[in-house]
């Protein structure tokens, strides 16, 4: 029993390493720092960042329902931004212990001169 309780915790600490190597190494390829990934409410904020949306919505990360919404469009901008689509992001959001790994250490360049057309003026896209 006590053998399973350690092999759980070693899988365990082994799934939070490849997570916080994983949006380490996003960032990085995004231009970002990559400790960020390893600071509370720091890493949201870097994320949107790399998103390429609005500092104010991690305020929306703290209203429930909301946070979900929010984290989903964070997720895909994130995606598209590296040349990934809306599949991706289904990835990234049932699987992200796949997904993030594969936008990591895969070939997905970081896209940093995304244009946005002169008809949107959508808030949510500020």
């Amino acid at each position: 029993m006590i053998i399973a309780a350690i092999l759980f915790v070693l899988i365990y600490i082994g799934i939070i390493v490849l997570m916080i190597s994983s949006i380490w190494r996003v960032f990085t390829k995004a231009n970002q720092p990559g400790w960020a990934a390893i600071v509370p409410i720091y890493n949201i904020i870097i994320m949107l960042e790399v998103a390429k949306k609005p500092t104010w919505w991690v305020a929306m990360y703290f209203v429930p329902i909301a946070n979900i919404v929010f984290m989903i469009m964070t997720l895909n901008a994130i995606s598209k931004n590296f040349g990934k689509d809306e599949g991706f992001t289904v990835g990234m959001v049932l699987l992200g212990v796949v997904f993030w790994p594969i936008l990591a250490f895969g070939s997905a360049q970081y896209v940093d001169n995304r244009v946005r057309s002169a008809s949107s003026n959508d808030l949510l896209d500020a």
